[in-house]
């Protein structure tokens, strides 16, 4: 079993799991330490745990509940991949329902379940703007709705509500040159990092992290417009890590690269015309 840890915080651990084991390969029993939810990518295994039995495949979700015990078997096929989701009691606790909902011991493949746990390998391989804290916290809080079959209430918020949302996006973007996380964010607010997501989203349409990106892509665009430093330094300048992940962002949201933004935003109307036109 190959372990890679993709995210730590205080609400989650995130990490992908590729197992190799097979049919010769002698099962044997584990213990959970803490709440969990895993989704499968791919592959197959079987669990045993007191809920009973399951086969799963890609797109069930395998669950855990603290000081659970569970053997997981490979009867029919070789190896699987499942990206794991470790919650903290804190976050267990913000989620709301009850505690029986951990006990389930998996879930089958559901379209709800499915297309965020997809959202969420994006999220992990750095291809969405959402981040993958964020994803985490939306796919427990659908686990929750899900299994307990009581959807949660959109969120109605306050005109208190509102200003927290708003001084949070200027906290934001005032920050957004230096790493910020959905925890940071969300104890400027005052909130749970679950609660402050769903706050967010509601009152401005993007969640934290879209708008922290965004906030570095509008300085960028800002910089390479009226700047002549180079491309590397205005990723870095912006608060990108790193510079591939400037570029694929930067041309995502653009169409062009940065460089070519650059000659498009000192007369060269061509660019303009063939790669900012609307389709």
């Amino acid at each position: 079993m190959d372990a890679t840890t993709l995210l730590t915080s205080q609400s989650m651990t995130v990490s992908e799991f590729r197992c190799d084991a097979g049919p010769d390969d002698t099962p044997f029993a584990e213990c959970r330490t803490g709440h969990s939810i895993a989704y499968v990518r791919s592959g197959s295994f079987g669990c045993h745990c007191r809920a009973g039995f399951f086969d799963l495949v890609a797109g069930c979700m395998l669950v855990g509940a603290p000081g659970e015990e569970y053997t997981c078997t490979h009867e029919h096929v070789s190896g699987d991949v499942c990206l794991s989701f470790f919650l903290s009691e804190d976050m267990v606790d913000a989620l709301g329902g009850r505690r029986e909902i951990w006990q389930v011991g998996a879930t089958p493949p559901l379209p709800e379940l499915m297309v965020l746990g997809e959202l969420a390998q994006t999220a992990a391989d750095g291809n969405s703007d959402i981040g993958l804290d964020e994803v985490g916290q939306i796919l427990a809080g659908r686990f929750v709705d899900v299994v307990s079959g009581k959807p949660r209430k959109p969120a109605t918020p306050t005109a208190r509500d509102r200003r927290r949302a708003v001084e949070a996006a200027l906290w934001i973007d005032d920050n957004s040159h230096a790493e910020v996380d959905l925890e940071q964010a969300a104890r400027q607010a005052g909130l749970s990092p679950f609660h402050f997501l769903r706050l967010f989203s509601s009152v401005l349409g993007v969640t934290p992290h879209q708008y922290l990106v965004r906030s570095r892509l509008r300085h960028a665009a800002r910089l390479l417009a009226d700047d002549d430093i180079a491309v590397t330094d205005v990723a870095y300048d912006v608060g990108f890590g790193d510079l591939s992940n400037f570029v694929r962002t930067f041309h995502r949201a653009a169409g062009v690269s940065p460089s070519k933004f650059r000659q498009a935003s000192r007369g060269e109307r061509k660019i303009l015309q063939e790669q900012l036109a609307p389709n």
